[in-house]
């Protein structure tokens, strides 16, 4: 039973747990994680594995044998990833150009339905550049999102100016010259999370169909685990957790995320959450109640 997880806490937990389960896992160490998604998703190198929630809906859109693991491996506030040079704004996006990774890149799903429900940015009259492709095969970039060249990377691109914005998380280069393009970033992010009822949710915990079939003692024994640990690290005083764990607890997350996904042409068609709880539930032949919902 193959393993790809980022943390090593949450990687121990769940070996040990599979391992009293029968199985025998094997951690695969890929870094940075989300390497592994390519190969998980497209040719299930790995039982289960961290995922970008936005990977999750692509491959459940695009028929993989994809299934969500209900545990948040990376939860975090977004507002502060869209950065400009000099004295441009979030005001600005429109007739400017912009930035990211992958247009499939959970960070900028999520910073761009922001900009829409938010700031009220048409997408679509800003100049979109991305510099690598998707995760799940048949996923294609919309007509209307440049490519850059070969070889091309967004913080150099960025630092030198050929784009005026650029989304970015922990690929931001340290320059003094970068600020938040929203004023007041933290803030806004707060209010953002108090109003949605939960924070932004970034990796997931993905299981391959396969998986579910020969291993379901050990899965389920995994996710016992990993909530374990998650529980047991949540910061008292917290208004919401960073790392929900259970179906309904990150409930909240993947509809909006799956709406936004929609809106910007990420996913072809749309993906409802309760079909992502029917199909995990089925799979591993648990009541939607075992896995916290």
């Amino acid at each position: 039973m193959k393993l790809v997880l980022g943390r090593d806490d949450l990687a121990a937990a769940a070996a040990a747990a599979a391992r009293e389960a029968g199985a025998e896992p094997e951690r695969i160490g890929i870094k940075p994680v989300h390497k592994a998604s390519r190969g998980f998703v497209n040719r299930s190198d790995a039982d289960l594995c961290e995922l970008a929630i936005v990977t999750v809906l692509q491959a459940v859109a695009h028929g993989k044998p994809v299934l969500l693991l209900p545990v948040t491996t990376l939860g975090r506030h977004q507002h502060q990833t869209l950065v400009t040079l000099g004295r441009l704004s979030v005001a600005d996006v429109e007739g400017h150009s912009v930035g990211v990774r992958a247009w499939s890149q959970t960070t900028g799903v999520w910073v761009r339905g922001f900009l829409t429900e938010q700031y009220g940015v048409d997408l679509r009259k800003a100049a979109w550049t991305t510099y690598e492709g998707h995760h799940v095969e048949g996923a294609e970039d919309p007509s209307w999102v440049r490519r850059a060249p070969e070889g091309t990377k967004l913080p150099a691109d960025f630092l030198a100016g050929r784009v005026d914005f650029g989304i970015m998380g922990n690929e931001l280069p340290a320059d003094d010259r970068i600020r938040t393009a929203v004023d007041h970033a933290h803030e806004a992010a707060e209010q953002w999370s108090k109003e949605q009822g939960f924070i932004p949710v970034n990796h997931v915990v993905g299981i391959s169909e396969a998986a579910a079939a020969e291993h379901p003692a050990a899965i389920l024994a995994a996710y016992d685990a990993m909530r374990s640990v998650l529980t047991a690290k949540e910061e008292a005083g917290r208004a919401f957790p960073l790392h929900p764990v259970g179906f309904e607890a990150l409930r909240g997350a993947f509809t909006k995320a799956a709406a936004y996904a929609l809106e910007q042409e990420v996913v072809p068609r749309a993906v409802d959450y309760d079909e992502l709880v029917e199909r995990t539930c089925t799979a591993l032949g648990v009541p939607p109640a075992r896995l916290g919902a």
